[in-house]
């Protein structure tokens, strides 16, 4: 089992995933996907792995690396409606 990783190098390791992932989308999206596909096959074989070494220390982590390598526009949203969400006890207007 993995140590358990501080939350802001879970944080920069979900959005690294994620840029990868972006990238990857817009490789599929161009059509030029087709001549990294071993390389990208390779990388999600690694982020996947990566996700299963802490489905049980940390579920959530390994929850949002999934998430940030399928599917990276809704990873990049989810993180940016979190961060526009005002604090606990503070008002918005």
């Amino acid at each position: 089992m993995p140590p358990e990783l501080p939350e802001d190098d879970a944080n920069a390791l979900v959005e690294l995933v994620e840029k990868v992932g972006l990238l990857r989308r817009d490789l599929q999206h161009r059509g030029a996907l087709d001549a990294y596909a071993a390389r990208v096959s390779r990388i999600e074989q690694k982020v996947l792995a990566l996700a299963e070494r802490f489905d049980t220390s940390q579920p959530a982590l390994a929850a949002a690396l999934r998430t940030a390598w399928k599917l990276p526009a809704r990873s990049l949203a989810f993180r940016n409606a979190e961060h526009q969400r005002p604090e606990p006890g503070t008002e918005q207007g």
